[in-house]
């Protein structure tokens, strides 16, 4: 069965539904990040994109080859996964935010990209894609078409890419204004990293 209009749409508003969390995170990278440069820039709704668009594929196969029980067990847990991770993410921010706070000002240090930091984020913002493709495993016009289900994740991949490009261009804008607050804006950035972990444990228990 070929990818209809209607399924498009309805994946569109999948991917944004997906990136709200993704551009968060890029607007607190673009706060936070005081020497991020275009290239570096690049790779953090890149990453986004990617990790958005290769989890509805992993969830398909998943409930496929290891059937519906294993992802309904995973489904239990996904959430407070991205929660811990984002909770150790926004708490180290705030801790060396605040150490740095309490120390002289000329040993105050910036704080840097950290592409292994992105990863995580990565892995947190897009856990619930997985259940995504689970759910395309039991939806007609993609549990049969393996095809549909790429170009579905396609689109979630460049719909969050573009939605986390914004979010990076927000953040930095915001950072260019608040840059003489060092400190401020890596509390804020772990507050926002924390707040969202809460969300998704919260949406995750209901």
């Amino acid at each position: 069965m070929s990818l209809t209009w209607i399924l498009v749409l309805e994946v569109f508003l999948i991917g944004l539904s997906l990136s709200v969390d993704a551009f968060a995170v890029s607007v607190t990278d673009g706060l936070c990040y005081h020497n991020l440069t275009k290239k570096k820039g690049i790779t953090i709704p890149i990453t986004f994109g990617v990790f958005q668009g290769v989890m509805p594929i992993i969830g398909f196969f998943i409930a496929y080859g290891l059937g519906l029980a294993f992802s309904e067990l995973f489904d239990a847990i996904d959430h407070w996964i991205a929660f811990a991770l984002l909770l150790v993410l926004g708490g180290k921010m705030i801790f060396d935010a605040i150490k740095d706070l309490r120390s002289p000002e000329e040993e105050v240090s910036l704080k840097k990209y950290s592409f292994p930091e992105v990863l995580l984020q990565g892995v947190a913002t897009s856990i619930d894609a997985l259940f995504v493709g689970v759910s395309f495993a039991a939806t007609d016009g993609f549990r049969d078409s393996i095809p549909n289900v790429l170009i579905s994740a396609l689109i979630i991949c460049c719909t969050t890419f573009v939605i986390s490009l914004v979010g990076i261009c927000v953040g930095k804008k915001v950072g260019n204004i608040l840059k003489n607050k060092v400190g401020i804006t890596e509390i804020i950035g772990g507050l926002v990293l924390i707040a969202i972990g809460l969300k998704i444990l919260i949406e995750g228990l209901i």
